[in-house]
């Protein structure tokens, strides 16, 4: 039984040692920095710099999104003629982003059925825009799949 103490108390020595309080407090202060910077901007309502601006649109379509929680999602256009209908297992992306534009209009206090703007850039990259909020999505960060699926809108 000494033994098994013993070792015990050379493995809790070890434990202690394998991260350095220098190291921890590092990332602590690294987290802190991080965290004050981003209440900075928000409180002083800097612009998102890391959006491409200055390129020209090459195609632009209204769209009325609506997303449910279940997958499914209607995309309509503003005089209300149903654009494309998609069920639980194939509007998942267009309903997410549906329902994160209807987040964004319920803060600010919008109407819901307000159109949102499909562009592609002459650059090819293609975006949602929601003047109403400003909120604005750059589809390319979903992934190719998932910028396939508002592409196919513009068709």
């Amino acid at each position: 039984m000494p033994r098994y103490t013993a070792s015990l108390g050379a493995a809790r020595r070890t434990d202690k040692e394998m991260i350095p309080r220098v190291l921890l407090r590092g990332m602590l202060a690294m987290v802190l920095a991080s965290s004050a910077l981003v209440v900075y901007a928000r409180i002083v309502h800097r612009p998102v710099e890391s959006a491409p601006t200055g390129v020209a649109i090459q195609v632009e379509r209204p769209l009325v999104l609506a997303g449910k929680t279940d997958g499914s999602a209607v995309v309509s256009a503003p005089d209300g003629t149903l654009i494309q209908s998609y069920d639980s297992t194939h509007g998942g992306f267009i309903a997410g982003i549906a329902r994160a534009i209807a987040r964004e209009r319920l803060i600010d206090g919008v109407p819901q059925d307000a159109p949102v703007r499909l562009v592609k850039f002459v650059d090819g990259r293609i975006a949602i825009l929601d003047d109403a909020t400003g909120w604005r999505a750059e589809l390319i960060g979903f992934g190719p799949d998932n910028t396939r699926a508002f592409a196919r809108l513009l068709d």
